[in-house]
């Protein structure tokens, strides 16, 4: 090897690692790792170590690869039963709520900042989508009702299409011709209905041929999986349809079929965007120039205060029209549209076309990003507290790759019981779990011991459950609902059905 090819794995596999520790220190201390990985990358580039690194292309091209892998583990580990009944909430807020940010933005942006009509749209497409990777890494770590997760990831994992292909078309518009707007508007129907129907048909293609595979490693069935996605996205845009959801749509229907070695599956899936986040973040942090960042400050936070306090709820507002949502909801949703490396990475579109004020569209939503996602991430906790919008005693799927479950087609979930929670002082037996789920473990005090019937469950227990696969949701809902009004549940006429319908 070449001396320069050896120092190049050397400080990739020190930033890589450097990274990985990075997510513990980043967790202990409330910080998105995202943060961490972006200081990462303008720590090693000209201002740091000195690597000059300024290819808007090339970042295009591996940012895009990048966020295929991030999207398509979303859309593997998003359980349908949870995503179904948020499907045309999330899909309004993907596509209705997405306009509404934009016009919104663009209006403040050509108003405060005095730029023309279609740069200042072009701001606002580029922020209006919410980030996979931010809203994946930070809402699986708060306790919150199945119905606002599922929305915000599915969201998170289906604007990215209809975004991609508007700030695309205005990059385009504004160095050639302008189209007319109905044109426009078939163009980007056409994209999302014709990617919507490569994924379904990659999905299912996946499903039939993994299904009767027999492939001579169990180390193949996740590769053969992620090809499927990434095959779905190479489809999607032969067509020149939205490869984006198409990833997503494949994603979700592979997710959720009864594929050999799933959980497996899943863990390589979950290594593979942790892989993508890390690289994709610290290319992003070295392609920024930091001696024109300070001057994209008050631009940044003008536009970010527009967007958090004006576009965000507006869009959130009108695309929850036709459902029934609490106002409660509605302002978490509106504070959790976290935005990460998916606006930086779009904003490498116009920067890489030579859109006229590109350079300062990359400084300013690279700045918005940094500030907006230490503003949100660290305090949706709090939000989600505040409006009471917590559930202290939600089930967590943890993943296992161990082949007896594979076989029993059976599944492993954990159980926390926190202060508060009503399943504290209820016996074992007293849950009455359906036939074909049991206890099998209670953590305590740091030690592990196999429960009896008369086990009293206590404050801080960590509860496993095998539960097979036909009863396991009937088995999460009389979970929550004993967590909610104790043992005697049902006499309450509480279900565990999702309080918000």
């Amino acid at each position: 090897m070449t001396p320069g090819l050896e120092l190049a794995l050397l400080l990739g596999a020190a930033v890589l690692l450097v990274a990985i520790g990075a997510v513990r220190f980043s967790t202990r201390l409330g910080v998105p790792s995202l943060l961490v990985y972006l200081a990462l990358g303008v720590a090693i580039g000209e201002s740091g170590l000195g690597i000059r690194f300024d290819d808007a292309e090339l970042t295009r091209v591996l940012g895009f690869c990048a966020l295929i892998v991030i999207i398509a583990e979303g859309g593997l580990t998003a359980r349908w039963s949870t995503l179904r009944p948020v499907l045309g909430l999330a899909a309004a807020l993907s596509t209705v709520g997405v306009l509404v940010s934009i016009l919104v933005v663009g209006l403040v942006v050509h108003l405060l900042l005095g730029l023309d009509w279609r740069l200042a749209l072009l701001y606002g497409a580029v922020l209006s989508s919410t980030d996979a990777a931010a809203v994946f890494a930070t809402l699986r770590r708060l306790r919150l009702p199945p119905r606002l997760v599922a929305t915000l990831e599915a969201e998170s994992g289906m604007n990215d299409a209809p975004v991609v292909i508007l700030v695309v078309l205005l990059s385009v518009g504004t160095a050639t011709e302008v189209h007319p707007w109905w044109y426009e508007v078939l163009l980007v129907g056409y994209e999302l209905g014709m990617g919507a129907a490569v994924g379904v048909a990659a999905g299912i293609a996946g499903r039939y041929a993994l299904r009767r595979a027999a492939l001579p490693a169990s180390g193949l069935y996740p590769i053969a999986v992620v090809g499927f996605t990434v095959l779905a996205y190479a489809a999607g845009a032969v067509l020149h349809a939205s490869g984006f959801l198409a990833v997503y749509v494949a994603g979700v229907l592979l997710g959720n079929a009864r594929l050999p070695h799933r959980q497996a599956i899943l863990g390589f899936a979950d290594g593979l965007a942790w892989l993508a986040q890390i690289g994709l973040f610290v290319l992003l942090g070295l392609l920024a120039t930091p001696s024109r960042l300070s001057g994209a400050v008050l631009p940044a936070v003008l536009v970010g205060l527009a967007l958090l306090l004006l576009a965000r709820p507006l869009s959130v507002l009108v695309s929850a029209l036709p459902f029934r949502m609490s106002p409660r909801e509605q302002a978490f949703l509106s504070w959790a549209g976290l935005r990460g490396a998916v606006p930086i990475v779009l904003a490498t579109i116009p920067l890489s076309e030579r859109v006229p004020g590109a350079d300062r569209l990359f400084d300013v939503v690279f700045v918005l990003v940094v500030i907006f996602t230490l503003l949100q991430a660290g305090t949706l906790a709090p939000a989600a507290r505040r409006l009471g919008v917590t559930a202290p005693a939600e089930l967590a799927e943890i993943r296992v790759e161990t082949a007896p479950l594979e076989r029993m087609r059976a599944d492993l979930l954990q159980l926390e019981v926190p202060a508060g929670s009503r399943l504290a002082g209820v016996h074992v037996d007293e849950l009455r779990l359906p036939v074909g789920a049991s206890v099998t473990l209670v953590l305590r005090d740091g030690t592990g011991f196999v429960p009896g019937p008369d086990t009293r469950l206590k404050v801080g227990d960590s509860v496993l459950i095998v539960a097979v696969a036909g009863v396991r949701d009937e088995a999460e809902r009389r979970l929550r609902a004993i967590s909610r009004r104790g043992r005697l549940a049902r006499w309450f006429g509480e279900y565990g059905e999702d309080r918000d319908g």
